[in-house]
């Protein structure tokens, strides 16, 4: 039973892709639609913040969108693909896809979304994510 191959590695995919093509059909043109695991993160922590670079070339600033939840990070970029004409030219086929891909982890402690940044330059997405102080630290009650 342990040497079953996990789901998604691949070979049966690459299988079952070149068996039936139709069930499978890619776009003419570009690059096919990311999948979540292709937005490659790196988290560094230092004493009061988080910083996350993550990888999303080729997405326009405007269709990337970053949400904060307590510890809870959300990265979602809009793709948009479609093929440009001239004006001289006859369509004879057009195609585009459109499509969304989107990434989420945990953080071990919750960030302080007031003070939080983001950052996109040359197809990576630089966050700040400082760190949620507690309210009020350590409090001393005094005994009556």
């Amino acid at each position: 039973m342990g040497a079953l191959t996990p789901r998604g590695s691949g070979f049966f995919d690459d299988f079952f892709r070149d068996l039936s093509p139709a069930f499978y059909v890619k776009p003419l043109h570009g690059d096919p639609l990311p999948s979540p695991a292709q937005i490659k993160i790196d988290v560094q922590e230092n004493e009061g913040a988080y910083t996350v670079q993550a990888e999303v070339p080729g997405v326009p600033k405007d269709d990337i969108h970053v949400a904060l939840d307590g510890n809870v990070v959300t990265l979602r970029a809009e793709i948009k693909q479609e093929d440009s004409s001239r004006k001289d030219d006859k369509v004879l086929r057009s195609e585009r896809y459109f499509g969304e891909v989107s990434r989420s982890f945990q953080l071990p402690v919750e960030i302080d979304t007031a003070s939080a940044s983001a950052k996109y330059d040359n197809g990576v997405l630089s966050l700040t994510l400082p760190k949620k102080r507690p309210a009020g630290g350590v409090q001393k009650l005094k005994i009556e």
